[in-house]
This record gives structure tokens, sequence and C-alpha cells, in this order.
């Protein structure tokens, strides 16, 4: 990508030569008020409707229609085992084993479900390890958890943050805390790639580093599950969770899921919050009192999972899987090295990406943060027709997916992005 040109005709090329182009048309794009195709960079907050979704949801309202109970049955998919058609390909996603992934609830559901079982402090061993600028939900989480316990937020939560005068968090000063404060750390909780500065930490080196002295460590992949290469079991992390409304493009507050590694695929004497649909499936109908977990993830089930969601998150796993991460993680570090060069030759110091320069710590977000009138900007961009976020107090999230996003919409959003700048520096001279 240091071979890159800043003329349109080079992005042109790219997308002609890129094998993924045909899956964009597999999306609904949204259109600006001009009636052309918005430039979306917003699937870190919210992925782009897949067109075969709406298909997929009829099929379960007229089977539910036509059948009505029986549709658990008797429907086109039965929606007994409904959650499990997503199984192998939830599994080829974050390099599991099948018995390792479950498709239920959302994310902080499944987050407290899976401290229940594994933030278990004692006496000299309590704290959480979490990186600064954690995603909310996950600190509200984990200060109500360690509440719970009757500990002191303020005394149980280790935060460890990126040096002065640096943007991201060296993975050697994660080793080091585990190094010098491990025993006293009961788990290890933190976001594959961080939601605000858009860092893709070292996931494996820090699952050695934690285990070496006993922790228990697990991930919230909220930005990473179809952005990141994964191989949670390979990494043998102990509990991962993540949405699926982001880059997997489920939709609005669709279903998560949740990662168990093997390890803990037998283990009743594990505490845990139970519920009817986690109970052995040959003694699930049996209504019997005892509780007999299914093997696997599985066994943190609590309810049926809702059906219309699923179906909306099958079509969309569908695409992903035909495409296959592999190719995907290929393409978007190419899409986001062009942008984060493009916005470099173009933007000079008036603005900082935060993100890490290095492919291999960061997915498709690059946060720029704008010296002067960065919010201002923001609403500028969206007038125009460019959708990505504003996260406070000062950055601009961008994130050009691989599924749907091309390199003339990189080439065009830094086109704007400059222009608008640059007026907005000479309005204010």
């Amino acid at each position: 990508m240091r071979n890159f040109s800043n003329d349109k005709s080079y992005a042109l090329e790219q997308d002609s030569q890129d094998p993924l182009k045909p899956y964009r048309e597999q999306f609904h794009l949204p259109r600006g008020k001009d009636g052309e195709t918005c430039i979306y960079f917003c699937g870190n907050s919210l992925g782009l409707q897949p067109k075969a979704a709406q298909e997929y949801v009829v099929q379960e309202m007229v089977d539910w229609a036509k059948l009505g109970v029986d549709g658990h049955f008797e429907a086109k998919h039965p929606w007994l085992p409904y959650h499990e058609f997503l199984t192998e390909q939830t599994a080829r996603l974050v390099g599991a084993q099948p018995a390792e992934v479950v498709v239920m609830n959302t994310l902080t559901v499944n987050l407290h479900l899976m401290m229940v079982s594994f933030y278990r402090p004692a006496t000299r061993r309590f704290k959480v390890l979490m990186e600064a600028k954690a995603f909310p939900s996950d600190q509200y989480a984990v200060q109500s958890q360690v509440k719970f316990h009757g500990y002191d937020p303020e005394t149980a939560i280790l935060v460890v943050g990126p040096r002065e005068g640096e943007s991201y968090i060296r993975t050697t000063d994660i080793e080091d805390v585990l190094e010098e404060q491990g025993e006293s750390i009961a788990m290890v909780l933190l976001g594959g790639v961080n939601y605000y500065g858009g860092q893709a930490f070292e996931m494996e080196k820090i699952v050695q580093a934690g285990h070496a002295k006993g922790c228990v460590v697990g991930f919230d992949l909220a930005h990473a599950a179809g952005n990141l290469l994964l191989d949670l079991h390979g990494w043998d992390v102990d509990f991962a969770v993540w949405c699926s409304y982001k880059y997997l493009n489920g939709g609005p507050g669709c279903v998560a899921g949740c990662f168990v590694h093997e390890r803990f695929a037998n283990r009743p004497e594990l505490p845990r919050f139970s519920g009817w649909w986690g109970q052995n499936k040959q003694t699930r109908f049996r209504m019997t009192q005892e509780f007999g977990a299914i093997p696997g993830a599985e066994g943190w089930q609590l309810s049926n999972p809702p059906i219309l969601p699923l179906a909306s998150l099958r079509a969309a796993m569908d695409i992903f899987d035909a495409a296959g991460m592999p190719a995907l993680r290929q393409k978007s570090e190419r899409l986001t090295g062009y942008l984060a060069l493009l916005l470099q030759d173009s933007c000079g110091e008036n603005v900082e990406i935060l993100t890490p320069e290095d492919p291999e710590q960061r997915g498709c977000q690059l946060s720029i943060k704008v010296r002067e009138h960065g919010k201002q900007l923001h609403e500028i961009l969206k007038a125009r027709s460019v959708v990505c976020d504003w996260r406070e107090p000062d950055v601009i999230r961008v994130a050009p997916v691989p599924i749907y996003n091309s390199f003339i919409d990189v080439f065009n959003f830094v086109t704007i992005f400059s222009e608008e700048l640059t007026q907005l520096k000479t309005q204010t001279v």
C-alpha cells in the first residue's frame, strides 16, 4: 500500500480488481437527501442491512402465520434448533470449536453471565484488569459485579492506559502489570478492539501473560468479531462475548454471541445462572426439577432465542461465511491503510490518527482527532451524506468495512474531509 496514488484513477483500478466487489451489491446502502448513495463508514456502530435479510425474516413470519406453535418443528427452518444453524459459521468466524460458541442474548447480558462463572474473587485475588477508555457498558458491568461481591471498584479495578504523550496501550505495559500484580488479579477483561481509539490488542500474548499468573482472561469482541482474524480456541482464551449489529450486520440490537473454551465444557461445579434452554436437550421437555447443563457454551443459555433477529443474522452470516474472514481481513488492511495514507497526505498536521499505524494492531476503524473544529466538521460531513460517528470528547471514528465499502468510497471521503477542514480553517483565520 506504500505504492499508492492519491489519484482517483488508482481507487477505481483497485475496485475493478477487488474479488470482494460483488458483495457490495448484497447490501442496502443509504442515500442522502440528494438521492446519491452515502459514503457509509459507520459499520463499527451499525452495519448495513443485507438485502436477503427481509426474505429470511419474512419466511419466519409466513411460517408463524401458517403453523403457529408447530413452527418449532415444522417451519422451513424449525425454530427449536434455529440457533444451531449459526453454530458452524460462528465457530469459523471467531476461531473456535463448534461446542465453544453459542448465539444468545445481548452482549452485556452475556458478559454478566460469564462473570458469574469466571469472576470468582477471593481474599488475595479479587482485582479486575481493564483498559483505559473501555466501553462504558463493560465498565458498568464490571463495577456492578465487583460491588456484588462486596469489593470497592476503586481498589478492585485496575486500569492500564497509554503512556503520557501516546495514544494507545503498549502490550508490554499490560504484561508488566500482570507480572507485578497478577497474583491479586482474578480476571483480565479487555476489548478485542478498543471502541474509542481503535487499537486491536495482542490477545494471544495477553492470554499467555494472564494465565502465567493464574488469571482468567476474557474479551469483549464487539469491535473485533467480523473485523479481525480470531483464533479464540488456539489462543486459549477463557471466554469472550460480542454483539452482531456492528461488523456482522445482524440488525439493530440483534442477538449476540458467546465463547467458552472447551476446558470448561463439562464443569458442572462452575457457578452459573441457569435457564431451561441451557438444560440437557434430551431432558429439556421432561420438565424435571434438576438442571443438567448442555456440555459447552450452549449450557449457559437461559431462554429460547428470538427467531426474527436470528433470521436477520443468518442472512448476514451466510454472506460473511461465503466471503471468508481471511479475504475480508486482507482487503481490510489494504482499505484502511489507503485511508490512513490519504489522510496523512491531504490533512497533514491538522489531524492525528489515534489508532496504531501497525496493521496488526488495528482493524478497519481509524479514530481521527481533528485539532480544531472536530465536532463542527463531523456535522458538515453528515450534511454531505458522509456517515461516520463522533465520540466525545474529540474523535471522529471512520470504518471502511471490506464487505461493502470500496476504495472509491475512501477516496471520496478524504476529498470531502480535507475540503471541508480547509474551509473551516479559512473561515476562522
